[in-house]
């Protein structure tokens, strides 16, 4: 039986000698010290293993970014295990947190390096993601690996799922992603759909083009046209310059139009010529131009009643709906939340230097307990507090914020979704007001890093009474 095949690139010769020593007799070893070699080695012996020291990063982490991309295009039944300093460059951190590469940080231990190679992946062949790089245990990392699951994955990130309903949408993403033809996905707020683009994009053969995402919600009425299609000098007041927009920036790539249904009459006909002939103007020009991007469409609402209300195109409508994709929320998928927990426990305890050694049950049960209105984004938020709040390497329910722990829930249009506990317990005036007011900090705290100076500014308070309100709620650490 033929040895499996290790590519090892290093700077630290004594690193790699120790491996050499310590593996020659079970693997063949290939070792460069040149990035330029990499790419001939990986296609002379397409090793079963890639080992990637890039320690000490002089660009911040980009040629390793490009290099491990290529390298996962290329041989997509490789696995990669990164070595990084242990303040990671944000490139790399992004890969190890989107893709399945193995993420070590500062001096490796040798020994445990070795068994990690061995045992974790070129013996018993297993996916490992970025779990050994957090001390949690493999069953708290793959749990529930014998539900059924579909994936669908791209260049950097793929989308993983055990919900049936989920499933089969997820195949038939696949298959419409290979083909140039428009896509819809309908979804809540949080569901993933501008995750969801990006894979698209990603599975698709325009995945090394420009992908370009277009929040039309953000943009003044007035503006969006021109953002869309560009304008030339002079065509209105502060039009000073002529300006491409972003059908002609996205060149052949892929351009996200999220947030579709805020798009008034007159834009919505020039959106449905794009669609169907590729055809357009710029603003304040006769000129027709011609677009060679890939259109997804995004909306947190159902079309059908806008049509019905006179508030959307019945013929664009009806040209987006061919290939229409509906999320389901993650409160009618709660087999997934967690594998997303997990998941997300792993990305943020690498990221904010927190060992993790268990998740005790009282944690979980709680999120699937909770009915999730902002969905996966709302989880990952909340996962990334509780890590940062986490004591003695345990995860519990006493890390989550006080409304998932008395399913308090928030704005949502999903009249089923009911405030359970929280009636349960019929809490007074007093203590509701003092539950929103710790979250609002914490929410705070999350966004400026937990810089007090800038929460208490954020806030309109000062820093005095912003500790005094934290050592009220037991926040200060």
């Amino acid at each position: 039986m033929q040895r499996p095949q290790l590519l090892i690139f290093s700077a630290e010769s004594d690193l790699v000698a120790e491996l050499c020593d310590l593996l020659h007799e079970r693997v063949e070893i290939d070792v460069c010290t040149l990035p330029d070699d990499i790419r001939t080695l990986a296609r002379q012996s397409p090793p079963a293993l890639f080992l990637g020291d890039f320690r000490g990063s002089l660009d911040g982490g980009h040629f390793a970014d490009r290099l491990l991309e290529e390298l996962q295009v290329e041989h997509d039944q490789m696995h990669i295990v990164m070595l990084t300093d242990s303040n990671c460059p944000e490139p790399l951190e992004r890969r190890a947190a989107c893709s399945p590469v193995t993420h070590l940080r500062g001096i490796p231990d040798v020994g445990e390096l070795v068994k990690l190679i061995e045992n974790d992946i070129l013996v018993a062949g297993r996916d490992t993601w970025t779990a050994e790089a957090v001390s949690s245990p493999k069953s708290a990392a793959r749990g529930d690996e014998r539900e059924p699951e579909t994936v669908l994955q791209g260049v950097t990130r793929r989308f993983e799922t055990r919900a049936p309903q989920l499933r089969r949408m997820l195949e038939d993403l696949a298959i419409a992603a290979a083909h140039n033809v428009t896509i819809l996905l309908i979804g809540e707020t949080g569901s993933g759909k501008t995750f969801l683009s990006n894979l698209i994009h990603e599975a698709s053969p325009r995945k090394l083009q420009p992908f370009i995402h277009v929040a039309c919600g953000a943009l003044p009425r007035e503006l969006i046209e021109s953002e869309l299609f560009g304008h030339v000098k002079g065509s209105f007041t502060s039009a000073h310059a002529d300006k491409d927009g972003k059908f002609i920036a996205a060149g052949r790539g892929t351009i996200l139009l999220d947030e579709i249904d805020v798009l008034g009459p007159e834009q919505q006909v020039k959106l449905l010529r794009v669609i169907e002939t590729g055809e357009f103007e710029q603003v304040g020009s006769n000129r027709t131009l011609k677009s060679q991007a890939r259109l997804v469409v995004a909306s947190n609402l159902d079309l059908q009643p806008l049509v019905e209300q006179g508030k959307f195109r019945p013929d664009l409508y009806y040209r987006l709906n061919m290939l229409k994709f509906d999320i389901p929320p993650l409160r009618q998928r709660k087999v997934d939340i967690t594998p997303l927990a997990r998941r997300f426990v792993e990305k943020f305890a690498q990221q904010h230097g927190v060992p993790v050694h268990r998740i005790d049950d009282t944690l979980m049960s709680a999120l699937i307990a909770y009915p999730w209105p902002g969905n996966v984004r709302e989880l990952e938020h909340v996962i990334q507090r509780a890590v940062i709040y986490c004591r003695d390497g345990i995860l519990t329910e006493s890390n989550l914020p006080s409304h998932i722990i008395n399913g308090r829930v928030g704005p949502t249009n999903d009249p089923s979704i009911r405030l359970s506990r929280i009636e349960e317990h019929d809490p007074s005036l007093g203590q509701q007001i003092a539950l929103t007011e710790r979250d609002i900090i914490e929410q705070a705290l999350l966004r400026n890093s937990f810089s007090r100076t800038q929460t208490a500014r954020e806030l309109g308070i000062s820093r005095v009474t912003l500790y005094n309100k934290m050592k009220k709620y037991e926040m200060l650490r």
